[in-house]
């Protein structure tokens, strides 16, 4: 097993959150509320706890797949620590992306965007059925073209510990070439709105380059709405963990056919059979009409 850097890292996470939460209340801001952060410590907690049997399971496949692999590539060049973290970076962009994109990925995803309070807390709101469902397998590709396990599962980590810091409003904007490059406070806070404008924009981990290339990127202007655009009115993590799941359930069993059915798997959030929802795509559409027509009035 890869070394668990991450499981090192909760205390220095609860030190820096308990920092900002003092300073939050010191200075009257209100970023955090009692409810909201103990939902999201025991979301950050059953992760922890599920991943003790999941990560095992996928180092056990990683390995199965890296007897198949196509190249040795020696851990020991510095290009090696070049690829992998890159190869990474892009593999979490693309599950990150497609996890906003589809409804049976979004379904865990929806987890991490359900707090209504952006702070270092509610980076800790982490799925409790990601790699249930198969969120791993867009790292799968990284054993079968050499990545020992090890590294991939250890590369991950340092995505996850990269990733919390930039779950603030303390931080406003860095100086233009971080900003540039990587994913910053900024950049994130646009990724937790429900601002039709910022609503699936910004997937990067490390790099925001990603987003620029494949157009998602989206700079911050005025400050987000967090959230969802329906939120799960509860505080409980078990409840924040498996509702999503349960209502997208229903809509299957209720769809009218298997068609409809695997279209509520594998569409948009959003996307409904009867027109009763709509996809962010389509609330773009409709905005972008309901603009020319008032431009035209």
């Amino acid at each position: 097993m890869p070394p668990v850097i991450l499981y090192y890292a909760i205390p220095f996470f609860v030190l820096l959150l308990s920092i900002e939460a003092w300073f939050s209340y010191k200075e009257n801001k209100h970023l955090y509320e009692t409810k909201n952060t103990f939902g999201s410590l025991g979301l950050g907690i059953g992760n922890v706890l599920v991943g003790f049997i999941t990560k095992a399971l996928i180092f056990g496949l990683f390995s199965l797949i890296y007897q198949y692999r196509i190249f040795d590539l020696d851990i020991s060049k510095w290009w090696f620590w070049v690829l992998i973290f890159f190869a990474d970076d892009l593999s979490y962009y693309c599950f990150h992306r497609t996890s906003h994109f589809v409804n049976f990925l979004w379904a865990s995803h929806v987890v991490h965007h359900s707090s209504k309070h952006y702070n270092l807390a509610a980076a800790l709101r982490q799925t409790w059925t990601g790699n249930l469902t198969g969120s791993f397998l867009f790292w799968a590709w990284m054993p079968l073209v050499g990545f020992h396990p090890i590294w991939i599962l250890f590369m991950q980590q340092i995505s996850l510990i990269y990733q919390f810091w930039i779950h603030t409003e303390t931080i406003k904007k860095l100086p233009r070439p971080i900003e540039f490059i990587f994913n910053t406070p900024s950049h994130h806070r646009v990724h937790h709105g429900v601002d039709l404008k910022y609503l699936d924009k910004n997937h990067a981990g490390i790099l925001i380059i990603w987003d620029r290339m494949f157009g998602s990127f989206q700079p911050e202007e005025e400050r987000p709405t967090y959230g969802l655009t329906k939120n799960i009115e509860s505080h409980n993590p078990v409840i924040i963990a498996l509702t999503t799941w349960g209502q997208l359930i229903k809509k299957v069993s209720t769809s009218g056919s298997i068609s409809n059915g695997i279209k509520y798997l594998m569409k948009s959030p959003g996307w409904s059979h009867d027109g009763s929802s709509k996809t962010t795509v389509q609330l773009r559409k409709k905005y972008e009409e309901l603009r020319v027509k008032s431009d035209q009035l």
